[in-house]
């Protein structure tokens, strides 16, 4: 964080991730996890690093957010359905973000806690939203 100015760090709740599993099991949810994994860090490219949190939640920290396709495009790929089994299953998420030259102390953790402040927000405004 210290040495790029610019970064951006980014939180992705999906939305209503409880109901595919509840509704179509386990391993459909795994397949709405595994794509957004591989989403996310598509997206990210080599200007930065994705991973999963936990559960059905992912974070994402961009040196260069100029390198990427923009958060518009990021919301559009984490919004694609995702087919599994033969079934289509319809895939939103929330996504938070905090630039890091926003900050007065430019720490992850920092950046973090905005940024899930963020998502937060987004999500109060209802689902499939970026803030």
């Amino acid at each position: 964080m210290a040495k790029h100015a610019n970064a951006l760090v980014l939180l992705v709740d999906l939305d209503d991730f409880k109901a595919t599993n509840d509704t179509h099991g386990h391993a459909a949810g795994d397949a709405v996890l595994a794509a957004t994994a591989r989403r996310l860090s598509g997206w990210c490219g080599r200007h930065g690093i994705a991973a999963r949190l936990g559960g059905d939640e992912f974070a994402a920290v961009v040196t260069d957010p100029g390198h990427t396709a923009g958060l518009f495009a990021l919301h559009a790929a984490l919004d694609e359905p995702v087919t599994h089994n033969g079934r289509v299953l319809t895939v939103s998420a929330s996504v938070g973000h905090c630039h890091r030259d926003r900050l007065s102390v430019p720490t992850l953790t920092d950046a973090l806690s905005a940024a899930d402040t963020s998502m937060y927000a987004a999500k109060g405004h209802g689902r499939r939203n970026t803030r």
